[in-house]
């Protein structure tokens, strides 16, 4: 273990956000194949507060085992502060981005100060934007990419029985619902950048900003469920997802399909069935190739992070806090350092 000590946000027992604690942390050892990263910016993401609550959302069978403390946190952007043995392409100083280690519960640990990251794992930050927006875009990004694009591995699928499928989307018309979110407002450019017509879905409070990201027509679901006015669509991608998905189904054409970000409590797969429709869902898994190439459209700006709040990383349970109130529009990002 290491002697060398760091700053990080570690938790001793599953909880609430009062569970957080800025606290001192062994520094991370660099391995064969890794490169050690110095942090300036932290993504936070709903499987970062699923592990701190211990994932109680699972049935107990599905629920990981973990050894305490750990430290949460997937997605970064940095500065490499070391290369370890037969790792090409990186060197010290370069500013780098990633999804470190998902998905392997408890082994990410990107809530500190430094971090070791899989060579195979990480992409040079796009030069065009910030190490906080850059952050932002990691396991959202690459969710929807693998949603939509390119699935980009071939690990088994725990929630069904064959790998997810994205569909074409030149000339369809997709709704994204949950729109404003992490993983929305990222689905929305990606479907407009293969030529989907869009269909955003959120609290009106956002609409201005999801027209400039693209999307085509808008929904304020505070005010008509969209369900009961959408009609003939192509493709639905319910960011919210969950056991309400299903009420998508009688807006699809026969054919269609429905890919449910988060697909646990869906029950209506039978009535997909009967009228012809494709249910598909993944889990995200980290990937330097697909960032490298997601780096190019957030250089240049085709797509971008929309950035909702940021906090000190000391200050990782008031980020917390804020996720669980709701109603995000892009992405909640820790800083480290000035």
């Amino acid at each position: 273990m290491s002697t060398e000590t760091m700053k990080a946000v570690r938790i001793h027992a599953f909880g609430g956000p009062e569970v957080l604690q800025y606290e001192d942390a062994p520094k991370p050892l660099l391995q064969p194949g890794e490169v050690l990263v110095r942090v300036h910016a932290i993504g936070i993401n709903p499987p970062d507060w699923y592990l701190r609550d211990g994932y109680r959302a699972l049935p107990p069978e599905w629920r990981p085992q973990v050894d305490f403390p750990l430290i949460p946190g997937t997605d970064i952007s940095g500065t490499v502060e070391a290369v370890g043995e037969d790792v090409e392409g990186f060197a010290t100083g370069d500013e780098v981005y990633s999804m470190v280690r998902f998905f392997s519960v408890g082994e990410s640990k990107a809530y500190a100060e430094y971090v070791t990251v899989p060579a195979s794992e990480l992409a040079k930050k796009p030069k065009g934007i910030d190490h906080v927006h850059a952050a932002a875009a990691p396991m959202s990004l690459l969710t929807a990419w693998q949603f939509l694009v390119e699935l980009g591995h071939s690990e088994p699928n725990p929630l069904q029985p064959s790998l997810h499928q994205p569909v074409p989307l030149e000339g369809r018309t997709v709704l994204v619902n949950g729109a404003a979110g992490g993983v929305g407002h990222f689905a929305v450019q990606v479907a407009r950048l293969k030529g989907a017509r869009v269909i955003a879905v959120a609290s009106g409070k956002h609409e201005a900003t999801l027209r400039d990201l693209g999307a085509d027509e808008f929904i304020d679901y505070t005010k008509t469920p969209p369900e009961d006015v959408a009609r003939d669509l192509d493709l639905v991608v319910d960011a919210v997802g969950g056991a309400t998905t299903g009420r998508f189904l009688q807006s699809l054409k026969r054919g269609g399909a429905l890919f449910p970000v988060y697909p646990l409590g869906f029950t209506d797969a039978e009535e997909a069935a009967k009228q012809g429709i494709t249910v598909s869902a993944t889990q995200v898994r980290s990937s330097g190739a697909q960032l490298a190439e997601l780096a190019r459209l957030l250089d240049d700006g085709t797509i971008r992070a929309v950035i909702d709040s940021t906090y000190p990383l000391a200050e990782a349970r008031q980020a917390h806090e804020r996720a669980a109130r709701g109603h995000i529009q892009g992405k909640i990002v820790l800083t480290v350092g000035s």
